[in-house]
């Protein structure tokens, strides 16, 4: 029930966040300059930028907001954002949740650990499931606003762990080292702070091969 409450309480904090609805055909346009780090169809080529394709609409609105606004700083992004509008943002988000997901490989000798950290979670350290926000195949969860993680590049996906980790005992650390937007709850920097280096590279190699 403790659970369930957290991320009823998360869905709330979520919806509504930007009321303007996105137009995917006019977001291709206004997505071209995004294309050289993260792929015209959304699938970045290089590991250090993450994939958009298949994203969650409303998290990546979420996402682009609160870097707009300083709550998450990512410095690659800090020139394209002041010109965005919220109509903008929409768009734009729209236009990669429509786009299809490429799946990375994950390594073999990973993927029992990883499979069982993201499908149970540890109840030894008192990580989570991750499977139970962002579904069993990765998918996510569009209505809470809950992202998509399947097909991730692994080495993005432990770096945000590590940034929220980080985010957890942030005194000190540089604003761009560290995330702390992921709401009131601390979900999931209270996890990935409980989560071992081996452990984070585990789960994230097994959501790169997730779907």
């Amino acid at each position: 029930m403790k659970r369930i409450a957290m991320i009823a309480v998360m869905t709330l904090a979520f919806v509504g966040f930007s009321e303007a609805a996105g137009d995917a055909q006019a977001g291709q346009a206004k997505a071209a300059i995004c294309s050289a780090c993260h792929g015209a169809d959304g699938n970045s080529a290089t590991p250090a930028f993450p994939k958009l394709a298949g994203q969650g609409e409303k998290y990546m609105v979420k996402q682009l907001m609160d870097m707009k606004e300083g709550k998450r700083v990512v410095n690659e992004m800090l020139a394209f954002l002041p010109a965005l509008t919220e109509q903008d943002i929409a768009d734009i988000s729209a236009f990669y949740a429509a786009q299809p997901t490429t799946l990375n490989q994950a390594d073999p000798d990973l993927v029992e650990l990883g499979k069982s950290l993201y499908m149970a979670g540890n109840k030894e350290t008192g990580v989570t499931a991750c499977a139970a926000c962002h579904s069993p195949t990765g998918a996510g969860n569009e209505t809470a606003a809950f992202p998509k993680l399947g097909g991730q590049h692994a080495a993005y996906t432990a770096l945000q762990l590590r940034k929220f980790a980080l985010g957890a005992r942030h005194e000190g650390a540089a604003v761009a080292e560290v995330r702390v937007n992921d709401g009131d709850t601390r979900m999931m920097r209270d996890v990935a702070f409980r989560l071992k280096d081996y452990e984070i590279e585990a789960l994230a190699s097994y959501i790169s091969g997730l779907h």
